[in-house]
């Protein structure tokens, strides 16, 4: 696992190990970035379900301001701290040990982009979108990674679907919130 572009570009990331983990392919990490590529710079960002923080740091290499990091397992935060660390972005970094469903009821900030990438087969994007809804800036960015299979809606309150991608069993949603389509 590596980081694509940006200051860090190259750098290489330590990974989780185990059967839980199904970290973002560099295929998928490509395509998820140059869609939400123009937003980037400057943006606090979420990164929701973080794992081992790579798509985070990518968001770091790639100009923003600051991620908020947030996973419920240990041994993912500690493998986020220590990937921040080697690529000297921990200042630049919030990292909460908690259930993401709790920080995002909790958390007063709002974001510019949300990173989510939770386990599969669980229907827990479904019910992460609409708590979203007071936690976003207007034109914000929520890119769901999700199995193919799953269908999810068009309009969830304020967050409009814009793009669907898919890459093999991996499926990408992108959602804005609060712009309509201008034709």
């Amino acid at each position: 696992m590596r980081i694509i572009t940006g200051s860090a570009r190259g750098r290489k990331l330590k990974t989780l190990d185990g059967l839980d983990v199904r970290p973002t392919t560099d295929k998928v990490k490509e395509a998820i970035y140059s869609a939400i590529q123009f937003e980037i710079e400057g943006s606090t960002v979420l990164d929701l379900f973080s794992g081992s923080g790579q798509m985070g740091i990518e968001a770091l290499s790639r100009g923003a301001n600051l991620v908020f990091f947030v996973d419920k397992s240990k041994a993912s935060i500690d493998c986020t701290r220590e990937n921040l660390e080697t690529v000297g972005f921990s200042k630049q970094a919030k990292i909460f040990n908690m259930d993401s469903l709790d920080f995002i009821a909790t958390t007063s900030q709002k974001f510019d982009i949300v990173i989510l990438d939770p386990p599969y087969s669980k229907d827990i994007i479904q019910q992460v979108l609409p708590m979203l809804q007071d936690r976003l800036n207007y034109g914000a960015k929520v890119v769901c990674e999700h199995e193919k299979h799953l269908n999810l809606p068009e309009n969830v309150g304020d967050l409009i679907l814009k793009k669907k991608y898919s890459y093999g069993k991996t499926q990408v949603t992108l959602y804005t919130y609060g712009l309509e389509e201008i034709l």
